[in-house]
């Protein structure tokens, strides 16, 4: 059932995405000739007044097919026949469809709840060995650099530390305090007679008031999109590989293991929500980076072109922008066959 499941979602999130582009090149008056959710064969197909809708058998892309997008086009409404404001609406309202998606996803599972954790330190274990430097009432701004919004990114930024020291600025009395090197690491604490690993401080609790649902709403948001560019520079940093990348194999994997642990339909369903929020989020700040065949790749042409044909005075033939995205397309293609591949492996080797 959650494997199912995750493929609809999957479906709507492509859909989602998709369909931004289609509503602005409509608003824009360019003619789209097919609005597609998924690759390969078609498995359904209805022709409109003038786009052709299908359903395509793998759930992994789409596309919103428009006159004259990599090509040139005599039609007065092809995509390469209208102004640059026009052309970069209907480029990032893919990405921005993902992102207010995954806003809402994350509004609607927040919500739900009534309090949130803070910054403000409220208690200290027994036995914490930095209680001269480390205080009560103290707000942690930051650690190792990174903005500390709420209590999770303590613990997510305590975690890719070095495990021994770590540089830390807290507010106190109004002002910020920097706290290098500082000796903070998980420690064994004991909490109502059972021993805990802690770092042995406990923050303070935030009514959430309606205002309070939408800031936590939007930071978990934004935190998203912190924790997707943290894995891009993993990859860059050479921190992770190639062979640790996750595509729609393990995603579908994923969620349907977290829907098999929850405790409750219930509780897998809000999960696998959240799961979805993340990828949508995801989807979002994939595309916008400048890498031909994703949309940020074509908004990166644009400019280009448009500076071109600035200083030119000449129109640059769409049809070579067309070439180098097919060609990096394959290359993606292929990547995602590689990452297909280790995914399968890495379920079947448990």
């Amino acid at each position: 059932m959650y494997i199912i499941l995750a493929i609809l979602a999957f479906g709507i999130l492509i859909a989602t995405h998709e369909l931004g582009h289609f509503m602005a090149a409509k608003a824009c008056g360019v003619r789209v000739n097919e609005f597609a959710i998924g690759m390969g064969p078609a498995i359904f197909k209805k022709q409109g007044k003038e786009t052709l809708y299908s359903l395509r058998i793998l759930p992994v892309g789409g596309f919103c097919a428009m006159e004259g997008e990599d090509e040139k086009s005599e039609d007065p409404r092809a995509f390469s026949s209208q102004k640059a404001w026009k052309k970069l609406i209907i480029l990032v309202a893919g990405v921005a469809m993902n992102f207010i998606f995954g806003f809402i996803i994350m509004l609607i599972i927040f919500s739900r709840f009534n309090y949130y954790a803070g910054t403000t330190i409220d208690s200290l274990a027994d036995g914490f060995p930095l209680e001269d430097q480390i205080m009560v009432g103290d707000t942690v701004y930051s650690i190792d650099g990174h903005r500390i919004y709420y209590a999770d990114d303590f613990s997510t930024y305590m975690s890719r530390g070095n495990g021994e020291t770590v540089d830390m600025v807290v507010v106190r009395d109004g002002e910020k305090v920097k706290l290098d090197n500082l000796p903070l690491t998980l420690r064994e604490y004991v909490d109502n007679g059972e021993t805990q690993l802690r770092y042995g401080i406990t923050f303070n609790v935030i009514e959430a008031k309606f205002k309070d649902k939408i800031a936590y709403s939007w930071y978990e948001t934004h935190n998203s999109v912190r924790l997707v560019l943290m894995g891009l520079t993993d990859l860059v940093t050479g921190k992770l590989g190639v062979q640790d990348m996750g595509g729609v194999v393990q995603v579908v994997d994923v969620i349907n293991e977290v829907g098999q642990q929850s405790e409750t339909t219930s509780a897998a369903l809000w999960n696998i929500a959240y799961i979805c929020g993340f990828i949508a989020i995801n989807l979002a700040v994939m595309n916008i980076l400048p890498i031909p065949a994703l949309d940020g790749g074509r908004v990166f042409f644009l400019l280009v072109t448009f500076v071109i044909e600035k200083i030119t005075r000449k129109k640059v033939n769409p049809k070579y922008e067309g070439y180098i995205h097919a060609i990096c397309l394959l290359l993606l293609l292929g990547l995602m066959v590689f990452v297909t591949y280790h995914d399968i492996l890495r379920i079947i080797n448990g």
